[in-house]
C-alpha cells in the first residue's frame, strides 16, 4: 500500500523547520545548520545546480585566418572567429556569446579571460603589443591586460613570437561587461596566426565562481 504524507513544512522536536516548500521553493534546513551526505549515499542532478562553486562556464574561441598586421596602433578584428570545434576539444556550460569582435559573458561571475597570440614575420620587430580591452558600461573600453614581445629574425625565413595577456573579469551584468581584444606591432606586415582547425591565436574563458 501506498502512503502519501501533505506537508508544507517539516520541523523537528524543537520546532526548527527541515525542510520547507514556498512557492515551488524547497528549503533543506536553515542558516547555521550542518547537512550530512553519508558515505555511499549518491546525488544525482538531472536539473541546474548553483551556489555549488567549481566552474560551471569554461569556453574557448580562436582567429581561425591569419591576419596580417600593419598598424602601430591598436587594432581589434571584428570577424573570423569561432568557438572551439575539432574533436577532442570540449567546453563546460553555455558559450560565450561573439558579435563584431565583442565578447558578452552567459552569466554573472568571476570569470579568468586569457588570449594567446602568435605573431610571424620575415624580418625584425622591434615592439608588438597585444592586450585584452573590458568596459563595464557596454560603451567605454579601458586596457585590463597588456603584454608586449619582439621578433628578432634567425633565419631567412618566418620567426614568430608569442605573448599570452590575461585578467580577472569581475562580471556583475552581463549586459555591459564584456571584453575584445587587440594587437599593435612597430613594424609590418606581421601575421597574426589563425586557423580553423586547431589553435592558433585563441582566447580562454573560465567562471570561477559568484560575483
Amino acid at each position: 500500500m501506498t502512503s502519501i504524507l501533505k506537508a508544507d513544512t517539516i520541523q523537528d522536536a524543537a520546532g526548527n523547520n527541515i525542510i520547507n516548500e514556498n512557492a515551488d521553493t524547497i528549503t533543506i534546513g536553515a542558516s547555521g545548520d550542518t547537512i550530512t551526505i553519508p558515505a555511499g549515499a549518491t546525488i544525482t542532478n538531472s536539473g541546474t545546480a548553483t551556489g555549488f562553486g567549481g566552474i560551471t562556464v569554461a569556453d574557448q574561441w580562436r582567429l581561425t585566418t591569419d591576419y596580417s598586421l600593419n598598424s602601430s596602433s591598436l587594432v581589434y578584428p571584428t570577424s573570423n572567429f569561432e568557438r572551439v570545434d575539432t574533436t577532442g576539444q570540449g567546453t563546460i556550460g553555455s558559450a560565450m556569446t561573439e558579435s563584431s569582435g565583442i565578447f558578452s559573458f552567459p552569466s554573472t561571475g568571476i570569470y579568468l579571460v586569457s588570449a594567446n597570440y602568435q605573431f610571424v614575420r620575415s624580418g625584425d620587430v622591434q615592439w608588438i603589443q597585444s592586450v585584452i580591452y573590458g568596459t563595464t558600461n557596454d560603451s567605454a573600453y579601458a586596457s585590463w591586460a597588456d603584454q608586449e614581445g619582439s621578433i628578432a629574425q634567425v633565419a631567412a625565413s618566418n620567426t614568430s613570437t608569442t605573448t599570452s595577456p590575461s585578467t580577472l573579469v569581475d562580471v556583475t551584468d552581463t549586459a555591459n561587461v564584456k571584453v575584445k581584444f587587440g594587437f599593435a606591432g612597430a613594424a609590418g606586415p606581421i601575421s597574426v596566426k589563425g586557423n580553423t582547425s586547431y589553435n592558433y591565436t585563441f582566447f580562454t574563458f573560465l567562471r570561477l565562481g559568484d560575483t
